[in-house]
């Protein structure tokens, strides 16, 4: 073959051509290579083909037969067409229905051989017989079989699109396979595919596509076969194998050596009104022996909501305010920026220590004094990466929320210094394979305690039906003399809509709660106009604080003791255990009231009793994790990591404890890949336009 897999258009392999091409390109493969790792979405067992006499309700089952009829039947009123399959193997008849899909009548004609596959129900007309509604399907006589790929063996289901037939990809599918599997070379070191008695790529490579038929099919399924196994492996190899090679570049890197006698974090802490609690004052030890090395810090704190990761992350920046360097501070928001700024500018009320706000509404100011020096820490949000901003000596860089930012971002904040520390901070929590993922650059600490007198917040699920009752309770919190928020879900990502939704949810609880004072807060206003309704509700003028999920994070009201949040089913669990931690930061029982609609999704049900049932973060984000899986987690994740279509952080934790051991073995002992050339490369593509990422060093 003239050119390597990854170069090689699908169009040149036998029987594709330009048209087809166009139609795979539209599922992401465009090369041979793209192909082979498009994995079936299910296998099915056409080995034994089955009777239709012998089907059972409410499995998932295939059968064949003839085609016996095919007709178009529009209901009542013509509200509805629905096409109507009926198919034969001579035991017994099963009809196939597909609902306002008129166009389905001209695929198919009497006498068809088809296949179907779907959830055989009763048929709901005549109260016995086989219906299967919306089922995938096959017509046999549309080509002849190639090696008979399409019965008589496990058959790989691949999604399609329109244009090519389940039949027709499957058809594709194995010429390309063909095509390829001479020209595969297998990249991984001889020594990690014995230690972990892997197959080679080749067989892997065909087994996940046309499997062998002594592979059980539950084990294909659920992709537990020794074949799916190996190309997770390589997978999270390869990922791993670029976090250790960034690990490796920082830790080679030469940096900073903050070596101070801690006069100013001794100044703030007297100012202090509480304890640190042991877990803040390890992790600072942890920072501070960091900050002394001659390597650049690249650390992680994890915490959870109201650990004190702010108060942790403050003693780093005066560390390196002393040593006579810069700080910054890069928040994902304006008010948990300026949340951040106010906290920490009172704390160093009385110091030498100069601080400056820098968000995009405020993008032009002071920006001279940060180039020249005068200003020693730099609070802000995306602004702080913008060109024009420039410092005069950065040495340490703190990310809060560092998830919803990405690699590259933190790498352009790192470049306004020379090799500067940087402390990564999450109240988000991640489950550890996740952050393996994640974070697997970064060194680890967890803030793993809360402060002694914090009380759990009770949480309670109520139907929308129960309006009364939630209303009722609150108004029984405020007589107490507590206050409370109030969060509407942003709607559509629109901000009008949340605007207005906020807006009539304000008027309909001043309406119910008359002898109380309601206010409202939201992004859209301005800065002066949000920070005089934050104040009075700190103060104690306003009662109960409406608001859009700005409140999400960076408020902290002791005597709020309850948090409503409605329609509770349109937020994900971390967001709502973001939220409840607005409350229970007083000496006050606190609860958080999820208002939900009446009739939920499965999914959103175990989502609102998990918040109910759990209060522990970790805790929180592993059932998210069981609940949501690691592709919706993922729509989180860092920009800059390449995209796995493979592996399944969930199912596969121990292939990727095992695989992150073995690439930064690999990586300390051959850090360029001299030894290993072929591996090398597939390691460049895998990260392919992401590959700036081994220069942020």
């Amino acid at each position: 073959m003239s050119r390597p897999l990854h170069e090689y258009s699908v169009q040149y392999v036998k029987g594709i051509g330009p048209q087809r091409a166009k139609l795979l390109a539209r599922l992401g493969i465009k090369t041979v290579y793209d192909a082979l790792y498009y994995l079936p979405i299910r296998y099915e067992d056409r080995r034994v083909q089955k009777k239709i006499a012998e089907l059972r309700y409410d499995t998932f089952q295939s059968v064949f037969g003839k085609v016996v009829s095919a007709e178009l039947i529009e209901t009542p009123r013509g509200k509805m067409k629905i096409f109507e399959l009926v198919v034969s193997d001579g035991t017994g008849v099963v009809t196939a229905k597909w609902f306002n899909q008129p166009y389905m009548k001209r695929m198919f004609k009497k006498g068809d051989e088809v296949f179907l596959s779907g959830v055989v129900k009763r048929n709901r007309y005549w109260g016995v017989g086989f219906e299967i509604v919306n089922p995938d399907y096959e017509i046999a006589s549309e080509d002849n079989d190639i090696e008979n790929i399409h019965s008589h063996r496990i058959v790989p289901v691949y999604r399609c699109t329109a244009g090519l037939t389940a039949r027709s990809m499957r058809k594709i599918m194995y010429q390309i396979i063909q095509f390829a599997l001479p020209e595969i070379k297998d990249y991984m070191p001889e020594e990690i595919i014995k230690r972990h008695r892997l197959p080679a790529l080749y067989e892997a490579i065909q087994n996940v596509h046309f499997p062998d038929g002594d592979i059980p099919l539950d084990d294909l399924n659920e992709r537990r076969s020794i074949y799916h196994r190996r190309l997770a492996f390589d997978e999270l190899f390869l990922l791993q194998c670029g976090l250790a090679v960034m690990k490796k570049g920082v830790q080679q890197a030469r940096g900073i050596q903050f070596k101070t006698e801690g006069q100013l974090w001794d100044a703030v802490l007297k100012r202090l009104s509480f304890e640190l609690t042991g877990a803040q004052k390890r992790v600072i030890e942890e920072i501070y022996s960091d900050m002394e090395k001659p390597v650049p810090m690249n650390r992680l704190i994890q915490g959870d909501v109201g650990s004190g990761k702010t108060i942790v992350a403050l003693s780093a920046m005066l560390k390196a305010v002393e040593a006579g360097y810069q700080a910054a501070l890069m928040a994902p928001t304006e008010i948990l920026a300026e949340q951040h700024y106010y906290n920490i500018k009172n704390l160093l009320d009385g110091t030498d220590v100069s601080i400056e706000l820098l968000t995009g509404s405020k993008r032009d100011r002071r920006t001279d004094e940060i180039a020249s020096g005068k200003v020693d820490i730099v609070i802000g949000t995306h602004a702080l990466i913008q060109e024009a901003v420039e410092f005069k000596a950065l040495g340490l860089v703190v990310i809060d929320e560092q998830h919803r930012f990405g690699v590259m971002q933190r790498a352009m904040l790192r470049r306004k210094g020379f090799n500067p520390d940087v402390l990564v901070m999450t109240a988000t929590p991640i489950p550890r394979t996740l952050s393996l993922t994640l974070y697997g650059d970064l060194d680890y600490s967890v803030i793993d305690e809360l402060p002694p007198d914090r009380r759990p917040v009770i949480t309670k699920v109520y139907r929308h039906d129960q309006k009364a009752l939630l209303i009722k309770f609150l108004k029984g919190e405020l007589k107490k003399g507590r206050q409370a928020y109030v969060v509407f879900p942003l709607i559509e990502e629109s901000e009008k809509l949340s605007l207005k939704a906020a807006v009539t949810g304000r008027d309909e609880l001043q309406l119910l709660l008359p002898e109380f004072r309601v206010g409202l807060i939201h992004g859209r206003m301005k800065q002066q106009e949000k920070e005089q309704i934050m104040r009075d509700f700190k103060t104690g003028k306003i009662d109960v604080l409406v608001s859009t999920t700005v409140i999400e994070v960076g408020v902290d009201v002791p005597n709020a003791t309850v948090m409503v949040v409605f329609h509770a089913e349109r937020f994900g669990l971390s967001q709502l255990h973001q939220l409840r931690g607005r409350v229970g930061r007083g000496k006050h029982q606190s609860y958080c009231m999820l208002l939900a609609e009446n009739r939920l999704t499965e999914e959103a049900r175990k989502r609102l009793y998990c918040m109910a049932k759990y209060t522990d973060g970790f805790r929180i984000a592993e059932e998210d994790f069981k609940i949501r899986g690691p592709g919706e987690l993922f729509g989180t994740r860092q920009s800059g990591m390449p995209d796995l279509r493979v592996s399944d952080l969930l199912r596969d934790a121990k292939v990727l404890s095992a695989a992150r051991e073995d690439a930064f073995r690999l990586i300390e002992k051959d850090p360029e890949l001299r030894k290993y050339p072929l591996l090398k490369g597939v390691l460049e593509r895998f990260w392919k336009d992401k590959i700036e990422i081994f220069k942020t060093s």
